[in-house]
């Protein structure tokens, strides 16, 4: 990789490859395990990747996924299954989120209110990555 010399974050980038590297390298199924885009999935031999539940999802046919919070944004990440005819999308509401793939959706009820033009969804590589940006309280 090129390197800027006026760029001080040539170096962090690189060194936080190196550190991504070692962390995988020392995973269980190390072998099996792959970066996808932000993400970081093992593989059970063989098969799908595994999927890690961060909440309850509400029905039998929703997809799996995973819900994180900071103080200023909500981000989910779902596993779109392999087979889908169709391109999926997150339907961003105030406080709701709707992951839908074909003729099926989960849906994801939020505490917190959305600002929605604020917020994104991105599909790369059989993952779903939506980043929802809070109402700032500002009381």
């Amino acid at each position: 990789m090129l390197t800027n010399p006026n760029n001080p974050y040539d170096e962090v980038f690189g060194n936080l490859s190196k550190i991504v590297e070692e962390i995988v390298r020392n995973m269980p199924e190390a072998e099996h395990a792959r970066v996808i885009g932000y993400t970081i999935v093992t593989r059970q031999v063989p098969g799908e990747p595994g999927t890690f539940t961060g909440g309850a999802n509400s029905g039998d046919d929703d997809l799996p996924y995973e819900v994180l919070e900071s103080d200023t944004h909500i981000f989910v990440t779902a596993a779109i299954p392999h087979n889908a005819q169709y391109a999926p999308y997150a339907d961003i509401q105030t406080n709701v989120v709707r992951i839908c793939i074909d003729d099926h959706s989960t849906t994801i009820e939020l505490d917190k209110p959305i600002d929605v033009i604020h917020s994104m969804y991105r599909v790369h590589r059989g993952v779903m990555d939506i980043t929802l940006r809070k109402v700032p309280d500002y009381r």
